[in-house]
């Protein structure tokens, strides 16, 4: 396997791009991050996948709520396809625990962002049911989002119907199967690669699973704490699309230990 490691790009053809950043909460006397640069180039036909992988602490939920604009760093620049995030940047997040609105139902959910935008209820649950049978969860449209109405694995295919009705151009992912079982996992995971097929999608991922990371990932990033910045790019140079065989591949092994090697050589592995 080849590794690379970072460079920053010039390039405008990019969809994300993370100049210079640098967060401080003291006004300048201890860093949190710093001087940390992300470039991810737009693949319009494609799409990506990119797993940032870390310790705990080293600031990976941080970039991406900055992304999300939910977060504002202290020093750099923001840029989502060239421009910096506005009132207009619409970029949706799924998180680790279940952001589903519980007094109202899937469908409502799912059409949440097409209710903001004033679209009118025909059109929009019309959408958010494509959404919800593509997600697997059809029967399941006038139960509300709540558990244990719905388990966890159905409430974050929820959130991800909505976060793909609103933006299918970009999902940003904080440990979303963090708190599911194995088999729930793993039935995540092959929705994951078929929401990439499908949409072609540029997903941003983070995870402390090294075998999750290569077998979703397209590119991992690692990054280091104390101030926090990327300090090793891997490409993940498997077969696209994936199916759950390419686990028993050498290839895949190989990848798995040199990703678990980097991780260890940086700082550690939480």
């Amino acid at each position: 396997m080849n590794r690379v490691i970072f460079e920053d790009n010039v390039s405008l053809d990019n969809i994300i791009d993370l100049r210079g950043i640098g967060q401080s909460y003291d006004g300048g006397k201890n860093w949190i991050i710093k001087d940390f640069d992300l470039l991810i180039e737009d693949k319009p036909a494609q799409g990506q996948f990119v797993v940032l992988l870390g310790m705990s602490g080293s600031g990976k939920s941080t970039v991406l709520r900055y992304i999300s604009g939910l977060q504002k760093p202290t020093e750099g620049k923001v840029l989502i396809k060239g421009k910096p995030i506005d009132d207009n940047t619409h970029i949706s997040m799924v998180f680790q625990q279940y952001s589903s609105l519980p007094w109202m139902t899937v469908l409502d959910n799912v059409g949440l962002a097409l209710r903001y935008q004033g679209v009118p209820k025909k059109e929009r649950d019309e959408k958010a049911m494509e959404l919800i049978k593509m997600v697997g969860l059809e029967g399941q449209e006038k139960k509300y989002a709540m558990y244990p109405t719905l388990s966890g694995g159905q409430l974050q295919r929820v959130a991800i119907a909505r976060s793909l009705l609103a933006n299918p151009e970009i999902l940003l992912m904080d440990e979303p199967f963090g708190a599911l079982d194995i088999k729930t996992r793993i039935q995540m995971q092959e929705l994951l690669l078929d929401v990439w097929d499908k949409f072609h999608t540029t997903i941003i991922f983070v995870t402390h699973d090294i075998s999750e990371a290569v077998y979703l990932g397209d590119d991992i990033y690692i990054m280091k704490s104390a101030p926090s910045h990327i300090v090793e790019h891997i490409p993940v140079n498997l077969p696209i699309p994936r199916r759950r065989d390419i686990k028993r591949d050498p290839n895949f092994m190989e990848i798995v230990h040199e990703v678990e090697d980097l991780m260890i050589k940086v700082g550690g592995y939480k």
